[in-house]
């Protein structure tokens, strides 16, 4: 558990649970869906938002574990409303068949968390041939979120509530590929884990950024962040061994647990403090400067450009 952190600006630190971050918050009359939500931050991020009330959709690539993470949610909280629906972001194909399924639900959606990510120490490509750092961590979530933003829109405009859309980054982002990113997408002789999962961490925020520009131009009442939930052990290191060896032996002291890595999340979810607020990113729950390249507005265009050309014609 990461134990040093002083409040910041919002009344909250490192230290900060997702718990702590909602208290007294009641969002019964909410829907949320949440990405990789079968373990780590998102398991807990779940769970917080079905503490508070909010209906929950897991959307999940294992719904085998999905179920056992619902009932331990139950049994801790007989009253949650939580359901599963299958998504695997590394293919476009899924991720529209979910969002068909979810459209012809007829459910509402507030709050969209673009949580689930991979991090993977060999090249490996998507059903698309794409990449599959690029492929899950941004672009799935990013034709995920075009394919939903209508039934946001809806919903915000019927409801008359704030639309939220929160993506789960990383201070990784800082250490990503330089130059046209076309360079990059397939080329595995150029390939580097570090470099693959940071740009694409790069592409959640520029992302966040280029659609909270669009959604302010509408005049939309829909909101779109980006975050660091911090230095966690998570399920996303399986396969990197040698990290699990320091964080367990050397770092366990310095690390966040997984009530303090959702609370950032949460915060952004649900709390009335960042009402309004868009196109930022948070570290700790509070406000953040990314890296120059984060706030490049160029690059983020260029970046939904790039996307759409890759998932228009998929």
């Amino acid at each position: 558990m990461w134990i040093f952190g002083r409040n910041g600006a919002s009344g909250f630190s490192a230290t900060s649970t997702a718990e702590e971050l909602t208290e007294g918050i009641h969002a019964s009359g909410l829907t949320a869906i949440v990405t990789g939500a079968t373990s780590g931050i998102g398991s807990e991020t779940a769970r917080v938002l079905a503490l508070r009330g909010v209906h929950v959709i897991m959307a999940v690539r294992n719904t085998e574990k999905a179920t056992q993470v619902k009932e331990t949610i139950l049994e801790d909280i007989p009253n949650a409303k939580v359901d599963i629906m299958e998504l695997d972001l590394s293919s476009m194909a899924s991720v529209r068949d979910f969002a068909a399924k979810y459209q012809s639900s007829g459910l509402p959606l507030h709050v969209l968390i673009n949580n689930a990510g991979v991090l993977s120490p060999q090249f490996k490509l998507s059903n698309e041939k794409i990449e599959l750092h690029f492929a899950t961590n941004h672009l799935g979530h990013f034709l995920l979120t075009n394919l939903l933003l209508e039934t946001m829109k809806t919903t915000s405009y019927e409801q008359n509530t704030e639309g939220r859309i929160i993506n789960v980054s990383s201070e990784g982002h800082r250490f990503a590929y330089t130059g046209p990113l076309s360079d990059y997408m397939n080329n595995e002789s150029s390939y580097s884990s570090i470099y693959a999962y940071g740009l694409s961490k790069l592409a959640n925020i520029l992302h966040a950024n280029e659609l909270a520009r669009l959604l302010k131009e509408e005049g939309v009442n829909i909101t779109a962040n980006s975050l660091h939930p911090g230095f966690i052990n998570t399920e996303l290191f399986r396969g990197h061994n040698i990290f699990s060896i320091i964080c367990n032996r050397i770092l366990r002291y310095f690390i966040k647990d997984l009530s303090q890595g959702a609370a950032t999340t949460c915060y952004l979810a649900l709390n009335p403090q960042v009402k309004g607020v868009t196109g930022e990113f948070f570290v700790d729950s509070n406000l953040a400067k990314p890296s120059s390249r984060a706030k490049d507005q160029e690059l983020a265009k260029e970046l939904w450009e790039f996307s759409m050309g890759l998932t228009s014609s998929k």
